[in-house]
């Protein structure tokens, strides 16, 4: 049985991943869903967040010791939280049995307006520098989701909207996890004998799809790609997320049994 860490993106906490842990339980029965929030995000909102992934990474190594939780994990993580998947398993190779990444992106295998799509940038600009709570999260909303009709998507803003008045993110520590990773390199190469999976969804806003392809093609990775998704892939489609890494985890499964 294995222990899977969550690990959600820029400005995200735990809460965000909705249903998709119980999704990913069903998919995968008994094995151990830990989603921790990085720093400065949902119940660590006070501390100031890092401006280097590895740094990301020692906080959830912690944080995770004082769960009594043990290595090796498998990691799923989304977006920035895929940088943080990379650091980690690049450091500690032992103690990182696979990895899923969905809808990610580093150098140096995508350009930075890829990374980002340069269509966003006045809005997002504008969000840091002088939006209320309220415009921030519906641009998050409109930027990473195409999930529901209006009704569904007013009520999962007001959720998000009670998760930031409980535990807010400040704009000083939003900077500062955007700083992260822009200044993340990923390693040349597969971090040594990291099993990887790679998830994307051809109807990202945020983020340019072909990212997740480079660094498939680069890593030698499988990859799966849903039809029309956006950015986050496990809150518009959580089912089909879980059941493509329930089919991998057998095939590895599998494998290792015929060796």
């Amino acid at each position: 049985m294995s222990t899977w860490i969550l690990l959600r993106g820029l400005m995200r906490e735990q809460r965000h991943w909705g249903r998709f842990p119980g999704q990913l339980s069903r998919a995968l029965p008994g094995e151990t869903i830990i989603t921790p929030d990085l720093p400065g995000n949902g119940i660590h909102h006070a501390a100031i967040s890092p401006v280097s992934v590895a740094e990301m990474v020692e906080a959830c190594r912690a944080e995770l010791r004082t769960r009594g939780a043990r290595a090796p994990y498998s990691l799923l993580a989304l977006s920035l939280g895929g940088m943080v998947a990379v650091e980690w398993a690049s450091r500690y190779p032992k103690e990182i049995e696979r990895a899923v990444l969905i809808n990610t992106s580093m150098r140096p295998f995508s350009r930075f307006h890829q990374r980002l799509r340069w269509r966003n940038y006045p809005a997002i600009v504008r969000m840091l520098l002088e939006g209320g709570v309220e415009a921030q999260e519906r641009l998050i909303l409109r930027l990473t989701s195409r999930h529901g009709d209006n009704a569904e998507r007013e009520g999962l803003l007001r959720r998000w909207l009670g998760y930031q008045h409980e535990f807010p993110v400040s704009r000083r520590n939003a900077l500062r996890q955007l700083l992260a990773a822009a200044r993340f390199h990923a390693p040349a190469a597969r971090p040594a004998g990291l099993p990887l999976l790679v998830l994307s969804s051809s109807g990202d806003q945020l983020v340019d799809p072909r990212c997740s392809q480079q660094l498939a093609q680069a890593w030698h990775a499988e990859h799966r790609i849903h039809p029309n998704a956006g950015h986050d892939l496990a809150l518009d489609d959580g089912d089909w997320v879980a059941q493509r890494v329930a089919a991998w985890v057998a095939c590895g499964d599998l494998a290792a049994e015929a060796r």
